[in-house]
């Protein structure tokens, strides 16, 4: 007797239809065989479906089974699939009645005891259940109130088999399940802690105004990196849209906190320099799972020291801050996670870190100093719309009271010229967001600030995109001031801020 179930298969944050047929042979010699092109980890499935049926007092057919993973070009990785396979061999032994199945999502990996366990990418098996039009998703109670953030659906949570089938047969009636909307996280140090560096914290600003990028570059301990840890306090709460899409990567990943829910703060990632390529950009054995560029999605990834990173793990950077997105191509498939995040770094100006203190000598060789500095390709720095040198803050800055605004006066003015610029451009603020194309449309400028601008081309050696990033640099101090027209306050400002870390900007 042949039955159908239906589950998904992970490909990047998306979930992708999979019909699981089993076909319960009446004769033949006892055998499991799967197809479909599955993965180790799903043909391992016998074997946990096999014991788990057993401890729930469900019988194994003693027949030839085999059981088919539909469609066949699609690659199958993960034990979510077990839960489908066990329904579908009751199914096809004639012990649950078929009408039950349909409508019905699968999902779930099963002990062998007869429990099930918590599996990754339940939002977004939700999601696929709710697009397909599909009654519900039967999953991990673990999993529940993942699932519940998803409205539309009905979320049947279940701990052991005996539950599933007792649902199956309504013998056993579920308990409710509430989505959990999770909190803003409060916690984050305040701005106004910070003492001293009033460029650098207005740079700060900038950044989290318009998703720009920002190199922070000074001698150790002048706050490179008590600064860029505080970013996210003045960064505003993440849209419904933008949280559904950043819990489905984390979710993904299987990184959502205990208990599982919807995340509403913007994320920060701080990888150590020894990453990989693989950790950074995303990869891994069979189809690529998400690296810390979109795990920090809608955020902000911090690099410091980012000389001390490989080369080719920061030039890999290059294409998600353009695209706003990753694509990772593998045998077994192409996978693509959305990247859409501010890159924060900081740096010394040498390898000991004293070239421009006042207070200590540099002890590097010009060669160090040629070395250290060419770490990083132009085309890179090209992508740091802002680079500020941050000096050491004098005995009055460090001894007296802070005296700085506070994350929440700093971050009204971010939201205002945030909603600004989303208006303008019907979307989220960041790098990748904003086309050239409606970045030059909506664009008004003064006569003032395009001469201003006609000078820097030719006297800062403009490239195309630093023409762009230095619109997109005015437009956001522009929207910060309230300006509807860009005037040339507003872009000798982005010149300033783009070029104030770089020495040929100094000597400029």
């Amino acid at each position: 007797m042949l039955a159908k179930t239906e589950s998904v298969a992970l490909v990047g944050t998306e979930a992708r239809l999979v019909e699981v047929e089993v076909d319960v042979a009446g004769v033949g010699i006892p055998a499991f065989r799967m197809v479909g092109l599955p993965a180790k980890s799903v043909t391992e499935a016998e074997q946990r479906v096999r014991s788990g049926l057993e401890s729930s007092s469900e019988r194994w057919p003693p027949t030839r089974i085999t059981a088919n993973l539909a469609p066949g070009a699609l690659r199958k990785e993960g034990a979510h699939f077990d839960l489908a396979i066990a329904v579908g061999t009751v199914a096809a032994d004639d012990r649950l009645p078929g009408e039950s199945l349909e409508g019905w999502l699968f999902i779930g990996e099963i002990a062998l005891d007869g429990s099930i366990r918590s599996v990754r990418g339940v939002l977004a098996a939700a999601l696929a259940c709710r697009r397909l039009g599909r009654r519900g998703l039967l999953c991990p109670a673990a999993n529940a109130s993942e699932a519940a953030i998803v409205d539309g659906i009905e979320v049947i949570p279940v701990s052991t088999l005996r539950e599933a089938f007792g649902f199956l047969r309504r013998t056993w009636s579920p308990p409710e399940v509430r989505s959990e909307e999770g909190l803003v996280r409060s916690d984050w140090e305040d701005l106004s802690e910070v003492k001293g560096q009033a460029e650098a914290k207005k740079a700060l600003e900038v950044a989290a105004a318009g998703g720009h990028n920002l190199l922070l570059i000074g001698p150790p301990g002048t706050g490179k990196t008590m600064l860029a840890r505080r970013l996210p306090s003045i960064l505003p709460e993440m849209s419904p849209e933008e949280a559904i899409e950043v819990t489905s990567i984390y979710s993904v990943a299987g990184m959502l906190p205990e208990p599982a829910s919807l995340m509403r703060t913007r994320p920060l990632r701080a990888p150590h320099h020894h990453v990989s390529m693989a950790g950074l950009i995303g990869g891994g054995s069979g189809l690529a799972h998400p690296g810390e560029v979109s795990l920090a999605n809608r955020g902000v990834l911090f690099l410091d020291e980012i000389p001390l990173f490989r080369n080719d793990v920061l030039e890999s950077l290059r294409a998600p801050l353009e695209d706003g997105s990753v694509r990772i191509a593998r045998s077994a498939g192409v996978v693509s996670y959305p990247a859409r995040f501010s890159l924060i770094a900081s740096m010394n100006p040498c390898p000991c870190g004293f070239a421009e203190d006042p207070t200590r000598r540099c002890k590097c060789t010009g060669l160090q100093l040629h070395h250290y500095r060419t770490k990083l390709s132009g085309p890179l720095l090209d992508r740091f719309d802002i680079q500020t040198r941050m000096p050491r803050p004098s005995r009055k800055d460090l001894m007296g009271a802070p005296t700085g605004e506070s994350s929440a006066v700093v971050r009204a003015r971010v939201e205002r010229a945030r909603n600004l610029q989303s208006e303008r451009y019907g979307g989220a603020i960041t790098n990748a967001s904003c086309s050239h194309r409606s970045l030059l449309q909506s664009l008004q400028m003064t006569s003032d600030a395009k001469a201003l601008l006609n000078e820097a081309v030719d006297g800062q050696s403009l490239s195309g995109r630093g023409v762009v990033r230095v619109m997109r640099l005015a437009r956001t101090l522009a929207d910060l001031r309230s300006h509807e027209p860009v005037v040339d306050e507003d872009l000798a400002d982005a010149l300033t801020f783009r070029f104030s870390g770089s020495r040929e900007g100094r000597a400029a």
